[in-house]
C-alpha cells in the first residue's frame, strides 16, 4: 500500500497511528502533503553559464602553468640524486674491490691511465665490447661546467667504461702517472642536463689509495671554490661530488 495513502486516513485513526510511530510518521505525512513543491524541486535543471566554463578552466590553466614546472623540476632533480647515488655506490665498491683483489695500494703511480682502465673495467659489465674508448666521440659544447658555462673536456679523455643503463665511466690521468680521476655521468652522454655537478661528478684517486669525491678534503679542488654558481672556471663542477653527499638538500638547490 502506498505509505502516502494510508495516511489519508481519518483523524482519529491518523492521530492514534501518529502518536503510536512519532516523529518518523511527521516527517512522512509532510513529505506526502507537499509533494508538489519537492516535485518542482528535483526536477529543476542546474547548468553552467559558458563565461562560468571558461573562467573555471582558465584558473586552471593558470595554475597548472605556475605548477608544473615546479613538479617537473623536482623529478628531475629526484632522478639526478638517485643516479648519482647509484654511480657512487657502484665506483666506491669496485674501486674496494680492485684494491682487495690487487694487494697493493691503488693510484697512478701503481696504475698509470691505461692500465688502471684494463683493470677497473673487469668490476663493471662493460658494454664497449673490448675498445677502451667506447667508440664515443665527446665534442666541445657536449658538457657544460656548473654555472653553465666552458667545461675542460680534457678529463674525459683517457678511457671510458659505458653501464648497460647508459652510465658513463671517463678516466683522466692528466699527468701521466700523477693523478687519476673519475668522472662519471650518470644518465649518459644522450641524456641531459650534461652538467657538471647535475649529472655528471668527479672522484679522485688520492697517492695513499682512497677514492675522494671531488671537492673533498685531500682533492685538487675546493668544493666551496670549484662548486659555485659565481665562479667562471673551466673547472668549476670539480668540487661538487662533495657537496652532493654532505649536503641533504643539494639536488633541491640546483641552480635552473
Amino acid at each position: 500500500m502506498n505509505i502516502c495513502k494510508a495516511l489519508r486516513i481519518a483523524p482519529p485513526a491518523k492521530s492514534i497511528i501518529i502518536k503510536f510511530l512519532k516523529k518518523p510518521i511527521y516527517f512522512i505525512y509532510f513529505i506526502c502533503n507537499n509533494s508538489d513543491m519537492y516535485h518542482h524541486s528535483y526536477n529543476k535543471k542546474f547548468a553552467f553559464t559558458l563565461a562560468e566554463v571558461l573562467i573555471t578552466l582558465g584558473i586552471i590553466g593558470v595554475v597548472a602553468a605556475m605548477t608544473l614546472p615546479t613538479l617537473i623540476n623536482d623529478k628531475q632533480n629526484k632522478e639526478l640524486e638517485a643516479g648519482f647515488k647509484k654511480a657512487y655506490s657502484i665506483l666506491q665498491a669496485a674501486f674496494n674491490k680492485m684494491s682487495y683483489d690487487e694487494g697493493q695500494i691503488i693510484n697512478s703511480e701503481n696504475y698509470p691511465s691505461w692500465n688502471f682502465v684494463d683493470k677497473f673495467k673487469t668490476y663493471f659489465q662493460d658494454t664497449c665490447e673490448n675498445n677502451i674508448n667506447c667508440n664515443i666521440t665527446i665534442n666541445n659544447g657536449d658538457y657544460k661546467s656548473y654555472n653553465n658555462g666552458h667545461m675542460e673536456l680534457s678529463w674525459l679523455d683517457d678511457g671510458k667504461i659505458m653501464l648497460p643503463d647508459g652510465m658513463l665511466i671517463m678516466i683522466e690521468d692528466p699527468y701521466n702517472g700523477g693523478k687519476l680521476y673519475i668522472t662519471v655521468d650518470v644518465n649518459g652522454l644522450k641524456k641531459r642536463p650534461n652538467r657538471w655537478g647535475y649529472d655528471l661528478f668527479t672522484f679522485q684517486v688520492t697517492n695513499d689509495g682512497k677514492l675522494l669525491p671531488g671537492g673533498a678534503k685531500g682533492t685538487d679542488m675546493e668544493a666551496e671554490e670549484f662548486c659555485s654558481i659565481s665562479k667562471t672556471s673551466i673547472y668549476n663542477g670539480f668540487g661538487c661530488a662533495y657537496r652532493a653527499i654532505a649536503e641533504s638538500d643539494y639536488f633541491k638547490k640546483l641552480p635552473r
